[in-house]
């Protein structure tokens, strides 16, 4: 497991374009989840 971190954290660290899309792409994930359930949960 931490061979696995180990790259993954090399491999950021080279490209820290892909480590702004990923929390980009995280950002709007987590808004698509909330905006749904953002009147209570009621669908109507």
């Amino acid at each position: 497991m931490s061979n696995t971190n180990d790259t993954l954290r090399s491999y950021l660290a080279k490209h820290p374009r892909v480590m702004g899309a990923l929390f980009s792409v995280s950002l709007l994930l987590s808004q698509a989840v909330v905006t749904p359930f953002g009147n209570g949960g009621v669908i109507s």
